[in-house]
């Protein structure tokens, strides 16, 4: 049995994220043969092409994407769309020489934000997905309100159904990459 390696990005810098907080229970819910490595965006800066290198934050970022077989991507929702911190981290890693960190990888997509749950946004990110050549999982679906009481104080997931849909996703997830990788 092949594992799968997962990149964990989440869009959101805010400590008590809940976005975080959806990610945290993916890591601690994953099914065998998956394990799941959770980026640190918090340094990474805004993409620009005059830098005559990558800052590290970009270089250890784009290392951990090449060894990932398959990203989960955790969506906020700005202003009906993808926060800066996740479309920043997929710009750097596009710049790459033929796409060749992105291409045909799989991504799993969840979100947690306000009365819809992230959907504008991730429907938003899936739009960028095609430009970017990734094979986005198409269900199960993860729309988290994340101010209905499905949250702790902390942004740590507590609401049993979307724990059980999280898990669903990954095993998903899973298959899926397990599928492409034939």
């Amino acid at each position: 049995m092949s594992t799968i390696k997962v990149l964990g990005i989440c869009g959101s810098l805010r400590r008590a994220s809940a976005n975080m907080g959806l990610l945290r229970h993916a890591a601690s819910c994953l099914p065998a043969g998956m394990e799941l490595q959770i980026a640190d965006l918090s340094e990474v800066p805004f993409y620009n092409a005059d830098l005559a290198s990558k800052p590290a934050p970009v270089a250890r970022l784009l290392e951990q994407i090449g060894e990932a077989d398959a990203l989960l991507l955790a969506c906020p929702e700005y202003n009906y769309s993808m926060a800066p911190a996740l479309k920043n981290a997929l710009d750097w890693a596009s710049r790459e020489p033929e796409n060749k960190l992105l291409a045909g990888k799989p991504v799993a997509i969840m979100g947690a934000g306000g009365g819809m749950g992230t959907s504008r946004a991730q429907y938003h990110l899936r739009q960028t997905c095609v430009f970017l050549d990734l094979l986005p999982l198409n269900k199960p679906e993860v729309f988290a309100n994340a101010f209905a009481g499905g949250f702790d104080g902390d942004g740590n997931l507590t609401d049993e159904r979307l724990q059980g849909l999280v898990a669903q996703q990954l095993e998903a997830l899973r298959a899926w990459a397990l599928r492409l990788k034939v």
